[in-house]
């Protein structure tokens, strides 16, 4: 049985916030991450894991108010590790007197379990990485075009699904984009899920357009 295992097991902060901590303890935060996280399929498929350390601001409520990654693996862990944290928002604990102009580093760190990664060399693992950052420019263009359509020229289209099929961006994998963000909208995250919604709109798609209508007002 494939296994994913997402967790996040320390905090660097200043003296300052030395006691900040999650309202349910440690382990609290630990299955915060596990039950919430939606490991990106690129990533899943082509076992890239490691640590994305995201620093953070929190209100007097205990709300995040200011996010980003400081160090980062590549851009679709990094965006799910910001939106974990950004929905931890209101489940910390602060202690009086909290400064919160201060930055907490969290570590978020992804391991996969079962799908073979084990056979994976590291060299494949970097070379997919650089697939993924050489596809990344695709989807922009991808996107550029169907945000500006009206403005596209004869016999372009065609181009650009080629470009679709060459990145494998299919009914498949845009069903599997809607499913990922009804799976945040049940978390309650619906940035999150507005932003996979948007991107199936921004790949030519009608498909998420409903969900879009409902959710993303």
């Amino acid at each position: 049985m494939k296994k994913l295992l997402f967790l996040g097991l320390l905090f660097w902060c200043t003296a300052s916030v030395a006691q900040l901590q999650f309202k349910t303890g440690k382990a609290g935060f630990v299955n915060f991450l596990r039950e919430n996280t939606v490991y990106p399929s690129f990533s899943k498929n082509n076992c890239i894991q490691g640590t994305v350390n995201i620093s953070f601001k929190l209100d007097a409520a205990g709300k995040v108010y200011s996010s980003k990654v400081t160090k980062g693996i590549i851009t679709e862990l990094d965006q799910e590790a910001l939106r974990l944290i950004r929905m931890s928002g209101g489940k910390w604990q602060i202690p009086a007197g909290y400064d919160t102009t201060t930055s907490v580093v969290v570590p978020v760190n992804f391991k996969l379990s079962g799908y073979n990664c084990e056979r994976r060399s590291e060299r494949e693992i970097q070379e997919a990485i650089r697939a993924y950052e050489n596809e990344e420019n695709l989807i922009k263009t991808v996107i550029n075009f169907y945000k500006n359509i009206d403005l596209s020229k004869p016999g372009q289209e065609a181009q650009i699904i080629a470009i679709k099929n060459q990145l494998g961006i299919d009914d498949e994998y845009l069903d599997e984009r809607i499913k990922d963000g009804l799976k945040k909208i049940k978390q309650g995250d619906k940035q999150g899920a507005c932003e996979d919604f948007t991107f199936v709109k921004n790949m030519g798609s009608t498909k998420a357009d409903p969900y879009i209508a409902q959710y993303c007002k």
